[in-house]
């Protein structure tokens, strides 16, 4: 199944990073779910992805629901002696719709290069699911100017080797790394509406259809912003950090904008 068939747009999720133990995320889906029952979401696609140890619970509770579910990261290899890693193979086997990969915490901690994850791209899409890869630049980067030309760079490095066929289902989110984190501020509409422009004619020119792959923006979204966000051009969607922890506001958040 295509992404560009299936997600309608805007997509607005969340990852719980490496937080909410099984009985936490557990609660927090319930009441997650109660409030896609009774909300007027419209035709909105919903995601979240909870760390590997809630995935089974996500399965549990959000079956037949609206609400994907999906993991925050993937190995690139299908399976063997990769201590401590999780492959596509499990995570399609789980149930996953969505797989994040190329977080900037995970190329700062984790010294995870671009090629890393487009082999883990590739891994994905063998097994069904669609990468939501994250790209981005420092604050140095945004000062020097060099926003896009990073971004470039990484979208370059990351697809070189994915076919049409798998470009098809990919979501990219737009995270300029200045903007992620406690205390931070949203990039302004300005920039935001510039880069997404920007990635939407890379992605066009890239792949024939590459400009229906849907470009989501994350970067300290919260309730009081997510409605100018959603309006900005470009924007397909929204991926939420630490504001959605809790499940009311990400509820809100899921139906932002909508009269």
């Amino acid at each position: 199944m295509h992404v560009v068939e299936a997600a309608a747009r805007p997509l607005i999720g969340t990852s719980w990073k490496m937080n909410l133990a099984p009985d936490q995320a557990r609660a927090y889906v319930r009441r997650l779910r109660t409030q896609a029952a009774d909300d007027a979401w419209g035709s909105r696609t919903i995601f979240v992805l909870p760390p590997y140890v809630d995935i089974g619970v996500a399965r549990e509770e959000l079956s037949g629901s609206r609400v994907l579910y999906g993991a925050q990261n993937v190995h690139h290899a299908d399976a063997g002696a990769y201590t401590g890693e999780i492959s596509a193979q499990m995570l399609a086997a789980l149930g996953c719709r969505i797989v994040e990969v190329g977080h900037s915490e995970r190329r700062r901690d984790e010294l995870e290069t671009d090629e890393l994850i487009g082999a883990k791209v590739a891994a994905i899409r063998r097994y069904g699911m669609w990468p939501l890869v994250c790209v981005g630049e420092s604050g140095a980067q945004h000062d020097d100017g060099l926003s896009m030309q990073v971004v470039v760079g990484q979208l370059e490095r990351i697809f070189e080797r994915t076919t049409d066929e798998d470009a098809r289902s990919l979501l990219v989110a737009y995270e300029p790394w200045w903007a992620i984190g406690a205390g931070a501020t949203a990039a302004p509409l300005e920039h935001i509406a510039r880069l997404h422009a920007d990635i939407h004619m890379w992605l066009s020119e890239r792949w024939p259809g590459g400009d229906q792959i849907p470009v989501l923006y994350g970067g300290s979204v919260d309730l009081s912003n997510a409605a100018p966000l959603l309006a900005t051009s470009g924007v397909d969607g929204l991926f939420v950090g630490r504001a959605a922890l809790d499940p009311l506001t990400f509820a809100a958040i899921c139906r932002a904008g909508l009269t």
